[in-house]
């Protein structure tokens, strides 16, 4: 029955996700046990694609294999390994079983194959029961069968996959299909996926692109997603941050000098635009920039050369950019602060990147990449949350998105040390080493801020436009140039050096006669 399964998912039309998720799941119902994990080696850590009786932050975890000796022991060997109940070596899974949060593994059975993909070692699939004995040679000699399905099945997800890419690339595009690189963008939530896949297309366009979002949701990954998808992914990547730009050196730091174009430049230097020749050029933060420079930027991409301070000659340079804002550039057009004509080279392809708390449970799985870090940083030997905790998580607004979460878990890692949890142990963060407001008491504080706002913006007089400002003048000056001169209109307009008549015909356009 589970060969028959198994062989039916691979000639099924399913999403790789899916595919991996049933595949894990019918597996941890055949052997009957407490867990089982599909991890893929990425970069000298095997990274969690499909689980099932493990908590959910755990897909967002890295496994280091020097860091882990079992996982380690099991990838390296194409025949099942299995570890007696009392193995010594520590267990990467210590805390995160469903049916057991926050308790050790310590009297387990667990059992493991490392997966091989045409020829090249993939991963590992990982199997544990909570209940020694469960496990024998009987069970390894099945795992080692069923392991030849699991590479089959990854085996056909990577081809559905490169038959998609051939599909949305043209033919004469020169599009690589290479394998994806380390897992930057984590989350599995439906908004997100769709904005992957959207980007993926996007890549190969080499249109221009602007993406906006709040400050913290991660805009620097997608660009570089976006870059390495790209036919340009051989050449440089270069960012600039256009904040930090100050605006006496930001011409010299785009377009680069000549020695001795200003004091101080003893020597020739390329500016960011030539150094990324080829590749891509990513301006985070591009509504920073002043108009002046925003002029000289706008020349550059219309003509695609640039000239260096101090050189009569321009250069050429091939260069896709992307471009990043925190800010609403449109608005930022209207107020007369950004350069319409710039705006619209640079949004050719606009992308709005989705808010933390509008991606439901991917605040687990960040979490669950951000308490490895610290476990691995802080020398513990594992580090998880209580079940407080993760609703807390999923209950709280995220104004700082990814960036805050990233800095509320290090910060209650740290004070669980300081609270007297040794590194030793299976270490719990509780909502109280959160720092974050209850449900309730976050609901109020936002109700009280919004009110607040409404009656600062209530207070504040609405700005007014340059017409509406200097029709009000004129009319002041008027009332005033008659009040000094007993209402009489001919001695007022000569107090105010104008034609008689012509005040006369002001007066009534603004209401004054």
């Amino acid at each position: 029955m589970l060969d028959d399964s198994l062989l039916a998912d691979l000639v099924v039309d399913l999403p790789s996700a899916v595919r991996l998720q049933r595949l894990v799941r019918t597996l941890r119902e055949a052997f009957r046990c407490g867990a089982v994990c599909l991890l893929r080696l990425e970069e000298g850590s095997l990274v969690p694609l499909a689980l099932d009786g493990l908590v959910r932050e755990a897909l967002g975890r890295r496994f280091e294999l020097v860091q882990h000796p079992r996982l380690a022991t099991i990838f390296a060997s194409r025949r099942a390994t299995l570890f007696a109940p009392d193995a010594s070596l520590p267990d990467p899974y210590d805390g995160l079983v469903e049916q057991q949060p926050g308790q050790p593994l310590d009297v387990h059975d667990c059992m493991g194959i490392g997966l091989y993909v045409e020829g090249e070692p993939w991963g590992v699939l990982t199997l544990d029961a909570l209940e020694a004995g469960t496990f024998d040679d009987a069970a390894c000699a099945a795992l080692e069968r069923y392991a030849l399905l699991v590479e089959s099945a990854v085996r056909v997800s990577r081809l559905e996959r490169d038959l998609r890419a051939l599909r949305m690339t043209r033919q004469d595009s020169g599009l690589p299909l290479a394998a994806p690189a380390a897992r930057d963008i984590l989350g599995h939530s439906g908004e997100l996926q769709r904005l992957l896949r959207e980007l993926d297309v996007v890549a190969g366009a080499d249109l221009s692109v602007l993406l906006s979002g709040e400050t913290g949701v991660g805009k620097e990954l997608f660009a570089r997603r976006l870059h390495r998808r790209s036919a340009r992914h051989a050449a440089p990547l270069v960012q600039v941050n256009c904040a930090a730009l100050p605006e006496t050196l930001a011409e010299s730091e785009l377009f680069g000098h000549v020695r001795g174009a200003f004091s101080g430049a003893t020597a020739a230097r390329a500016g960011r635009f030539e150094a990324a020749d080829g590749g891509t050029l990513f301006l985070d933060e591009v509504g920073e920039l002043a108009l002046s420079v925003q002029a000289k930027l706008l020349r550059a991409i219309q003509e695609g050369e640039v000239q260096r301070l101090g050189e009569d000659m321009p250069r050429r340079v091939d260069v896709r950019i992307i471009a990043a804002t925190n800010r609403q550039l449109a608005e930022a057009v209207r107020a007369g602060s950004f350069r319409a004509d710039l705006y619209h080279r640079l949004s050719v392809y606009p992308v709005a990147i989705p808010l933390l708390r509008d991606r439901g449970s991917d605040v687990l799985v960040l979490a669950g990449h951000f308490l490895e870090i610290n476990r691995t940083r802080l020398g513990m030997r594992s580090l998880r949350l209580s079940p407080e905790a993760e609703a807390r998580l999923l209950s709280y607004d995220w104004p700082g998105n990814v960036r805050e979460l990233e800095h509320v878990i290090s910060r209650a890692a740290i004070k669980a040390l300081s609270h007297g949890a040794r590194r030793d142990d299976i270490i719990t963060l509780v909502p109280e080493w959160l720092d974050l407001p209850a449900p309730e008491a976050a609901r109020q504080e936002k109700i009280w801020s919004e009110r607040a706002r409404e009656r600062e913006e209530a207070a504040t007089p609405a700005p007014l436009a340059l017409r509406e400002r200097v029709d009000q003048a004129q009319r002041t000056a008027i009332r005033e140039a008659l009040a000094a001169c007993d209402g009489r209109w001919a001695a007022a307009a000569r107090r105010l050096e104008i034609d008689p008549s012509n005040l006369h015909k002001l007066a009534r356009r603004l209401g004054v006669k």
